[in-house]
């Protein structure tokens, strides 16, 4: 009589193969399903995604576009790459998709090398008001290669100052406006901007890494309507696999795909475009646009109940998955706050406050509300949160606090 025998998971065969890198990954699993995951750049993708990145398309060479590669046997990968193109037109309304950027910061790298010169002259929100690395640090190539003028944001209100965007604007003539950050937490204006970018005779280009998701959910103004060019990630809220894309007009499709291929990248990353495509169909879902929604549920109680314990929330709440807050108030800077919420088990960022030097905290609730979490969990989060920085609760009794609510909502269930 046959034996038939289960297969191997990939985990089972690296055990086997190279139990070193196999550990590493387990203990990653269990880092993960015992701590809370509150970077707001963060998430779990589904296991559909998972399944897609560590497929047979990560053997292929593929240079090139669909129908045009420089590798011979990609009619298969060619397919997997048209689905996800028309998957993300479709998903957010855009004429031209691009798929191939391996990161958010090459999606804007191949935007800049599609409409502008080394030398032009680009407005962007500043770094200290959270603009990206791409908006014009002096350590990145954006930095070094364009001459970036900074706009920031309100000193009371913490919001854009969109007076000083035209004024900026209308002074430096700038041959591309950029709107979009890391740590800004209310929506941005895209038609506020496109007319001023017309105004001025300027691109629009819209760094929406942080937002897509929502937009994708319908929680979030989407700013393909408006700009030129829009640059994403497609992990964070979006749920996919880390990996960036482009969308913009046809008008602009084939300098775009010439930015990227083969001006700043090689070879497409096929098993990655595959997970793309996987994600862009979850997020066309109804469970996905319930989720979106309650991702901003989830982070204005976040936000609400953290300015109850006594925080500083930048702009005074959120309108997306993400929070900014000073703990000042209650007697720490944010990195010795960043490093008392890790011994507990809450893992998050330090970033950049607004018109002061000290630094705050950045969150975000897109992987808890993957796990199932809500508004209760928010508040419980919340309140733990500040009670540690307080030093109320002593880190060990928040570690297993934060273990017990962590296992009750597993990201991976079975």
């Amino acid at each position: 009589m046959s034996v038939t025998h289960a297969p191997e998971s990939a985990v089972d065969v690296l055990r086997r193969q190279d139990p070193e890198l196999a550990e590493i990954l387990l203990g990653e699993a269990d880092r993960q399903s015992t701590t809370l995951q509150l970077i707001a750049a963060e998430n779990f993708s589904s296991p559909a995604v998972l399944a897609a990145l560590g497929s047979r398309l990560a053997n292929k060479y593929a240079e090139g576009y669909p129908g045009s590669r420089y590798h011979g046997g990609c009619e298969i990968v060619d397919l997997a790459e048209r689905i996800a193109v028309e998957r993300a037109k479709a998903l957010f309304g855009a004429e031209h998709a691009n798929v191939q950027a391996h990161s958010g910061s090459s999606a804007v790298l191949a935007a800049y090398a599609a409409l502008l010169r080394p030398g032009d002259t680009v407005l962007a929100l500043g770094l200290p008001y959270g603009g990206h690395l791409t908006h014009g640090s002096p350590a990145n190539f954006s930095g070094r290669w364009f001459d970036f003028v900074g706009y920031g944001v309100d000193a009371e209100t913490g919001l854009i100052d969109h007076d000083q965007v035209r004024t900026l604007a209308r002074t430096h003539r700038p041959k591309a406006i950029v709107c979009g950050s890391i740590a800004y937490p209310r929506h941005i204006d895209y038609a506020y901007f496109r007319e001023v970018a017309d105004e001025v005779g300027a691109y629009l280009i819209a760094d929406a890494a942080h937002p897509i998701g929502l937009v994708a959910g319908g929680a979030a103004p989407n700013p393909v309507p408006y700009a030129d060019v829009v640059c994403a990630t497609t992990h964070k809220v979006l749920r996919g696999p880390r990996g960036g894309m482009i969308l913009c007009g046809a008008d602009l499709a084939e300098r775009v795909d010439r930015a990227v291929f083969p001006f700043t990248q090689g070879g497409a990353q096929m098993h990655t475009i595959a997970a793309k495509a996987v994600a862009f169909g979850e997020a066309a879902t109804p469970a996905f646009t319930a989720y979106a929604h309650q991702v901003v549920a989830n982070a204005r109680v976040l936000a609400a109940t953290l300015a109850a314990e006594g925080l500083v929330v930048t702009t005074g709440g959120t309108d997306t998955h993400l929070v900014t807050a000073d703990p000042a108030p209650l007697g720490v800077d944010g990195r010795t706050a960043r490093g008392r919420l890790a011994a507990a088990g809450m893992v998050l960022d330090c970033c950049a406050l607004p018109h002061a030097d000290a630094r705050g905290l950045r969150f975000g609730t897109a992987a808890v509300t993957t796990q199932g979490m809500g508004e209760a969990e928010m508040v419980r989060i919340a309140v733990l949160f500040a009670g540690v920085l307080r030093g109320d609760v002593e880190s060990q009794k928040a570690r297993e606090e934060v273990r017990e609510l962590a296992g009750g909502f597993p990201p991976y269930p079975g």
